[in-house]
């Protein structure tokens, strides 16, 4: 998918169309997730500083990422990649591999001819239009890494095929960074043996690869410069771990916040765990410093787990042991260790009652004081209405809407949705009683709980890594 959550949003943001728009995390540690082409054009780029971006493209549209509503956009478009082949491998929420041969369409022999696979990837794209009214391109060839370089070739809205036969001309010119497997160490290496190409690694030849980089890693590169790649397509990946992790404005100092921060994290990573059906052995905390050194620690458990009350228990008492007083800038809870299925830790439940350990820092439960209507309810709508740019809004009279803009005790609201023309803005006061959150309409319109197409597929981000867009360095 070409710039996806950008697309998305100005698919759903009719004023949005044609103008630049940067989403991503909005605090001042914040990191473009995606910037639309407009906003590329001044030279923003995904991963970037959004203080960076901001200096370089004021005039944007800065938004908080709708994940959810992503999600539900690469749905979609998974399940049409589907119709084309029972073996599609995602590889994130905007881009997978379809091998084509495993779909039963080929021609004679059982072997795809150029026009024949052209005419799929055209009508691939003509599909995604007409479901989503985003745009994707396509790279057809005959391994996962260069269909990948043909894809990158083909963006934005377009298709690019590799025939067989021209792989090593085609790589040959390309920096060593094109190849899979080549970070910035590796091509440090390289560099300093003189290979600064693809076509440079190549006649380099594989001895001198391996004595540079090791047999594993040497021999895999040079079968790749010679356009060799013989990983197959994957449909289905099995999870290693669940996790989560939060950047903080400021570091984090005071250990009751931090062990406050830590059970928020530990309920979000478990409630990501029972989503995927699944529970874990071992709890594992990330903790980044101010100075940017990044430390784990983990504790493996009796047996395996999804609950809140045990994760919660044990991520407490790895954060406990370490010294935090020079400030924290990052949290993260992961479980891994998964299994289908949960061995009930008894003692260790009964021990988090007992102990009460996180009581004074955990956050107030939706069935807390606040829920009640006892006195920390306004404290808690004043919470809830923390109006971040992007995200929807719905007023009693004037409908649907997104947020523009706040501060100062108002917000400002642009009155539209997909397929309307751009709307009107009007501004209230942030406590407005007619105001209110509402679910994002996906950019083909229509109810915001009911796609356009219910395909049988599951988003490939939902029981993995941090997704991306998150505000981390």
């Amino acid at each position: 998918m070409d710039a996806f959550y950008a697309a998305v949003e100005q698919a759903a943001k009719p004023s949005l169309r044609g103008k630049p728009v940067i989403v991503g995390g909005l605090g001042p540690r914040g990191v473009v997730a995606t910037a639309s082409y407009e906003a590329r054009a001044f030279g923003v780029h995904s991963a970037m500083p959004m203080a960076q971006a901001r200096r370089l493209c004021p005039n944007a549209a800065y938004l908080t990422p709708r994940f959810g509503l992503y999600r539900r956009v690469s749905e979609v478009v998974m399940g049409l990649l589907c119709e084309l082949s029972p073996l599609v491998e995602p590889l994130s929420l905007d881009e997978a591999f379809v091998d084509l041969q495993a779909g039963g369409a080929a021609g004679e022999a059982g072997r795809w001819s150029a026009d024949a696979a052209r005419a799929v990837g055209e009508r691939l794209r003509r599909d995604i239009r007409a479901a989503t009214g985003l745009s994707g391109s396509v790279g057809l060839a005959g391994s996962k890494m260069l269909a990948k370089i043909a894809s990158e070739q083909a963006k934005p809205d377009g298709l690019v095929m590799i025939p067989p036969g021209t792989e090593r001309a085609l790589l040959a010119p390309m920096p060593v960074r094109t190849l899979p497997g080549v970070g910035p160490a590796t091509a440090q290496t390289l560099r300093r043996a003189g290979i600064a190409t693809v076509g440079e690694i190549a006649e380099a030849g594989e001895a001198e690869l391996v004595r540079l980089l090791g047999r594993a890693h040497g021999g895999a590169l040079y079968a790749m410069a010679r356009g060799v790649d013989e990983r197959p397509v994957v449909a289905e990946r099995d999870a290693k771990s669940v996790s989560v992790e939060d950047t903080f404005d400021t570091d984090l100092t005071d250990r009751a916040r931090i062990q406050a921060e830590i059970a928020r994290l530990a309920d979000r990573c478990v409630a990501r765990l029972r989503a995927a059906g699944r529970s874990g052995r071992t709890v594992v905390v990330k903790i980044r410093s101010y100075d940017f050194s990044t430390l784990t620690r983990s504790e493996t458990l009796r047996g395996p787990t999804d609950d809140p009350a045990v994760v919660r228990e044990a991520a407490a008492r790895l954060v406990a042991g370490v010294d935090t007083t020079a400030g924290v800038r990052l949290l993260g809870v992961g479980v891994s260790g998964l299994a289908d299925f949960t061995q009930e830790d008894l003692f260790a439940q009964a021990g988090t009652r007992a102990s009460g350990l996180l009581g004074a820092g955990r956050p107030p439960s939706p069935a807390g004081p606040a829920a009640a209507g006892g006195p920390a309810a306004g404290r808690e709508t004043r919470e809830v209405r923390n109006w971040l740019p992007g995200l929807d809004i719905r007023h009693a009279r004037y409908g649907p809407g997104w947020v523009q803009g706040s501060g100062l005790g108002r917000v400002t609201v642009r009155f539209e949705q997909p397929g309307s023309p751009p709307g009107r803005v009007r501004t209230f006061t942030v406590d407005d009683p007619e105001l209110e959150p509402s679910e994002p309409l996906p950019p083909w319109g229509g109810q915001a709980s009911e796609p356009a197409i219910r395909p049988n597929v599951m988003s490939s981000s939902e029981a993995g890594a941090p997704e991306p867009g998150t505000p981390s360095p």
